[in-house]
């Protein structure tokens, strides 16, 4: 992995910059998930970790710059190669020890994901690797996810905290987040999310454990500054609307931004939340006509992660034709976890969205890239190939953009570059 100080993508078969043809600000809705803005015979020059012009190959070989520095410039031929933005995976849950394997072999026996929690599995199987584990094991846990999402075609990811769930091991996995995603060129934004499920030391005891997480868990990761974000497992099994609604109340006293997984087991009323302006509600598998119609009015994104109703073998996916036809805008992420979408491919989350969700390939490229960007609140620096931009590109051995969806369980990204930095050659 080495940074440049100028690199050059040339011959590029198609450029994908996702440039807003309507120049309106905000996430992309209805139509506008189709429009990639593609550049045939593209180039991209990059300086100081930027994107500083974009435009055809001829064009750029004429400029009066370039031509006299040329010589200082790693140049890259992409031809019959994509390049389009890096996929911004906008929910992952990278810290954690072990896979679940017993609760995979369970849901192949056939219990659900409710049944194999109330037998002690789930979530809180988790929780023991994480609380034992050191920091240094943590963080090359998330190390190595993230290079691996890298590979991918992954630039930007969301990391969530989760599996700890006691005041001290939120904070080291935040902290782990922390550290491992400065030892990656990439960009990694890091979620506090406490509110993941009720550990079994406060069965009953629910409230309590709220209030740790008020007063205790996001007080202190804001004033370490250690997360961007609070998030909330507002669900059957997980959280009530009203301990959501005391959580985000917390996260905002203290200058924190709100997400949610929302509506993945059982229908949640979205209307009360909008008051905290959250960034994203994920999983909405399950939603009503009115929170959809509420959706549309807003620039809180739908994230959903068909990843996971693949691995728990659901018949059900995310409504994602119905929320794009109503404009609500819409992203995709893998929701990379030990217990229901172990993937780290974004291409995989695209393919499902294509094949489970009817998403054109088009739809799933504007929701991994720019959509995710507004998922994260990082759109004017992420999401497209533009001048001004992070240069965050992902280069794939592909004649067409439709490929990268559609060969799935085979990874064809050839090259991945992070804020400047190319982490792999083709």
């Amino acid at each position: 992995m080495r940074k440049e100080s100028t690199l050059l993508l040339s011959s590029i078969g198609q450029l994908l910059t996702l440039r807003s043809a309507s120049g309106k600000h905000g996430p992309r809705r209805g139509p506008e998930l189709k429009q990639l803005s593609i550049i045939e015979d593209g180039a991209v020059l990059c300086l100081g970790g930027k994107i500083v012009s974009v435009g055809t190959t001829k064009d750029a070989l004429r400029d009066p710059w370039l031509k006299k520095n040329r010589k200082k410039v790693l140049e890259i031929d992409c031809a019959g190669k994509v390049v389009l933005p890096g996929f911004v995976d906008s929910h992952t849950h990278p810290v954690f020890v072990s896979p679940r394997l017993v609760d995979f072999e369970k849901r192949i026996e056939g219990a659900s994901y409710e049944e194999i929690a109330k037998a002690g599995g789930g979530i809180r199987v988790s929780l023991e690797g994480v609380r034992k584990a050191g920091k240094r094991i943590l963080v090359e846990k998330v190390l190595a996810a993230l290079r691996d999402m890298a590979a991918h075609g992954t630039t930007t990811v969301e990391a969530k905290s989760g599996y700890g769930l006691t005041v001290e091991s939120e904070l080291k996995s935040l902290e782990a987040i922390r550290e491992a995603g400065s030892l990656w060129a990439g960009t990694v934004v890091a979620t506090l999310l406490g509110a993941h499920v009720v550990p079994k030391e406060f069965q009953g005891r629910s409230q309590n454990y709220v209030e740790s997480v008020c007063k205790e868990m996001i007080p202190k990761a804001a004033r370490r500054k250690l997360a961007q974000f609070v998030d909330v497992f507002c669900d059957d099994g997980a959280f009530t609307a009203a301990e959501t609604e005391q959580i985000f109340e917390a996260a905002a006293q203290h200058g924190l931004s709100v997400r949610a997984h929302m509506g993945q087991l059982s229908e949640a009323v979205l209307r009360p939340f909008l008051r905290f302006d959250p960034a994203s509600f994920d999983h909405m598998d399950y939603v009503n006509d009115d929170d959809i119609l509420q959706l549309s009015k807003h620039d809180t994104v739908a994230t959903l992660v068909p990843g996971a109703n693949y691995f728990l073998g659901l018949k059900k996916y995310p409504p994602a034709r119905k929320l794009i036809d109503a404009g609500v805008p819409v992203a995709l992420a893998t929701d990379y976890n030990p217990g229901t979408s172990p993937t780290l491919s974004m291409p995989m989350a695209m393919s499902l969205a294509c094949t489970h969700m009817k998403m054109s390939p088009a739809e799933t490229i504007t929701a991994s890239t720019i959509n995710g960007a507004w998922a994260l609140r990082l759109a004017d620096r992420k999401g497209t190939i533009e001048a001004g931009k992070d240069a965050d590109l992902a280069v794939f051995a592909v004649a067409d953009y439709r490929e990268i969806a559609y060969w799935f369980g085979d990874n064809r990204c050839a090259m991945t570059v992070m804020n400047g930095t190319v982490a792999s050659e083709p």
